[in-house]
């Protein structure tokens, strides 16, 4: 791959999830704090992207396909961004805070399916699943490095109080991420014309391939399970005598082996082993790192046991990504992306939120949570997955 090109795409996908993890995994300390929001509104604070990402990837996928240069969208919808994410950080009230991050998570969804498919345009089907892994790796390493970024600065500059820094370190990013997009990124033109048609409409006609429908549907039960581990291993960890301080080192271990994953094996392992057990694999993963968890295991083999989240993620999330560029039609790569991601970032985190709520409420007794009765729940969903990875998906053709 030319060094150039390396880098333009590096730097976008880099950029991609600073924005995502300045904010994401820190926002919630100002919802419950500062601002006094019920557990319940801060659901719904984030339900926000999940929503976004039903919506709006394809809306953008078609006028990426059909209408305007991809690297025009991301430009404009990380510059609206950037004055939502200010407008944001001052918003006390609950209803007019849901609504700003509401219309926000519209047009950040809008660019997360874009990301990728700009990314497997230059690199073309040939390259695609050798080189992408060396970009890709670049998400899990900025959203770490925006978290420590931020703690640094709460260090110097005593901000934390209040937390709207986070916002305003992700605005900050956007429109740096803005400019690299309108300036820096090498031109990602639509379709011709003469392609015609609608292209969610060609998307969708995939659906009818029962390979690609399997493989959609286990996507968004598989995501959807994520948010158990997202929901619940942080309490999980402080319940089994994890001081609150170390939580975050502890599940930082996923991060570290994703971004290794992502460099040194998920190229790899696409090539020798195929898609369909390069998912199967991740979909193990998560099924490990669950039966660890209902085992009562040492507190050593939980925080150990983080790397299988990382690994899961590489092998199924980013896999799955990955196999829909290899499947898609070029003419409809934006549409196909979005499609994935409205499966899996979309309904399936929303759902997998809900879900993961009720089953939480349902084992919770006088405040305390029966830890090995919830974590059968999500075990036993990707038990299932694996199974039908194996059974009935057959991979790219």
């Amino acid at each position: 791959m030319d060094a150039g090109l390396y880098i333009k795409l590096s730097a976008m996908m880099f950029l991609e999830y600073a924005i995502w993890g300045a904010w994401y995994p820190i926002l919630a300390a100002r919802l419950l704090g500062p601002l006094k929001f019920s557990g319940k509104q801060t659901g719904w604070i984030y339900a926000t992207l999940p929503l976004g990402c039903i919506v709006s990837p394809l809306i953008a996928g078609q006028i990426a396909d059909r209408w305007v240069n991809t690297e025009f969208i991301l430009a404009a919808c990380h510059l609206i961004g950037t004055l939502l994410l200010f407008v944001a950080g001052w918003k006390r009230k609950f209803g007019a805070l849901f609504g700003v991050l509401l219309v926000y998570a519209l047009f950040f969804a809008a660019t997360l399916p874009l990301v990728n498919s700009l990314m497997f345009y230059h690199l073309g089907a040939n390259k695609a699943d050798a080189a992408s892994p060396y970009i890709f790796m670049w998400a899990p390493i900025a959203w770490a490095l925006a978290g420590y970024f931020l703690t640094g600065w709460r260090w110097i500059f005593k901000t934390g109080e209040e937390g709207r820094d986070c916002l305003v370190l992700a605005g900050v990013l956007s429109v740096v991420m803005a400019v690299v997009c309108g300036a820096v990124l090498p031109a990602t033109p639509h379709a011709e014309a003469s392609a015609g048609g609608s292209s969610i409409g060609k998307a969708l006609g995939m659906l009818q391939d029962s390979n690609f429908l399997i493989f959609i549907i286990i996507s968004f039960v598989g995501a959807g399970m994520m948010q158990f581990y997202f929901l619940g291993t942080a309490q999980f960890m402080q319940d089994r005598g994890i001081a609150p301080k170390n939580v975050p080192a502890a599940m930082a271990v996923a991060q570290v082996m994703q971004a290794v994953a992502t460099l040194a094996a998920l190229g790899w392992m696409v090539q020798h082993a195929g898609y369909k057990w390069t998912l199967t694999v991740g979909a193990v993963c998560w099924l490990i790192l669950y039966v660890i968890y209902v085992a009562r295991s040492p507190n050593g083999l939980i925080v150990a046991g983080q790397a299988f989240h990382g690994l899961a993620y590489v092998f199924f999330i980013i896999a799955g990504q990955m196999f829909v560029a290899a499947v898609a039609p070029k003419d409809v790569l934006a549409t196909m992306q979005a499609l994935v991601f409205m499966a899996q970032s979309g309904i399936g985190l929303f759902l997998g939120t809900q879900f993961a709520g009720i089953v939480m409420d349902k084992y919770r007794v006088e405040g305390r949570f029966q830890w090995q009765k919830l974590w059968i729940v999500p075990g036993v969903v990707m038990l299932i997955c694996v199974l039908a990875l194996a059974l009935l998906f057959k991979g790219a053709a």
